[in-house]
């Protein structure tokens, strides 16, 4: 069966995506074929795309997170049925592409309640807010949380998520633009990190005592300082490279800050196991059916275009969610 799919030939900028006709193979054991209705776009792909995170020998189909409809099973599948509604967020590769054959373990059913749209805007990204904010640091009413980056895709779920589970959220955005944007989206404060000394102002807000977690996607130009903005015994929780990758860190400066304990989770991890990725997928679902958390699609571009879309998010011009539409 062909296909037209955004493939990679070679690492490097935007313009190394190129729009392909592919081949794909009928489903094997385990496997389904999903035909695509939207595509979500992460800054993971911009990273598999420059080569940050390796990818296998190109050409590649680049992407790692859609929904679409089942148009075919392979053998052994019990857990869909044709013409049912999925998504999946996190991998494989292969989501920039009409079609795509993807492990049934990977796939969740999405609810009525639930666009295509909203689904492949918030699987990766909102199954990241759900690790980050359920499993990794659990948040409690009551806690003062530093998100970085809050007018972004994954930001804006999760502040949402943090105020609805009672949290007061301090969040950071890159320009003053993005501030009322993050401000309807869950944070009680924002802080301009390019232009404010954010750990004065998170010391400011805390009274001094800063707060018990940061959670950073921002990396190089944001990690030092968050570490002055926890409280003795506080959690950094480091899950993205926007501004590139944290420098090797001598672990002596946990010490001397406070105790303080280091993570670097990954979704992969965290949804391993089948049970954790449905859990995980049932409560995301449940939250913004139940409008506690809004899903903000900001940018869609035709699939075709996706060079566009990844320039625009590394100009960071672009907020909330991306969608391609096949």
């Amino acid at each position: 069966m062909r296909a037209k799919a955004i493939r990679i030939h070679e690492t490097g900028g935007a313009e190394t995506l190129r729009w392909d006709e592919i081949e794909i193979a009928p489903p094997g054991s385990g496997e389904v074929l999903v035909r695509h209705t939207a595509v979500g776009v992460n800054y993971i792909d911009v990273y598999h795309r420059t080569g940050l995170y390796p990818v296998p020998d190109p050409p590649v189909v680049l992407g790692v997170e859609a929904a679409g409809v089942v148009e075919a099973i392979g053998p052994g599948v019990t857990t869909v049925k044709t013409g049912e509604r999925v998504a999946y967020g996190g991998g494989p590769l292969g989501a920039y592409a009409e079609l795509a054959r993807v492990p049934a373990e990977r796939l969740v059913r999405v609810p009525a309640s639930i666009s295509d749209e909203q689904a492949a805007a918030m699987m990766l990204k909102g199954l990241t807010a759900h690790y980050l904010l359920r499993r990794t640091y659990r948040v409690q009413r009551g806690d003062t949380i530093l998100f970085h980056a809050a007018a972004g895709g994954v930001g804006l779920i999760a502040c949402q998520w943090a105020r609805h589970l009672g949290a007061t959220v301090i969040g950071t955005v890159g320009s003053d633009a993005k501030a009322p944007l993050a401000r309807a989206n869950g944070c009680d404060h924002v802080i301009v990190y390019t232009r404010e000394h954010f750990p004065e102002r998170v010391r400011a807000l805390t009274g001094g005592a800063g707060v018990p977690v940061v959670y950073d996607s921002v990396g190089q130009a944001t990690f030092d300082d968050s570490l002055d903005c926890l409280a003795p015994f506080g959690l950094m929780v480091t899950f993205g490279n926007a501004s590139g990758p944290v420098p090797p860190v001598n672990l002596a400066i946990l010490a001397m800050k406070g105790s303080l304990f280091l993570t670097r989770p990954t979704l992969a991890t965290y949804a391993a196991k089948r049970e954790d990725l449905l859990a995980a997928a049932e409560e995301l679902f449940d939250v913004v059916a139940s409008g506690a958390v809004r899903v903000t699609i900001n940018h869609r571009y035709p699939l075709a275009e996706a060079a566009a879309a990844h320039r625009a998010l590394e100009q960071r011009g672009t907020t909330g969610s991306i969608v391609l539409i096949p």
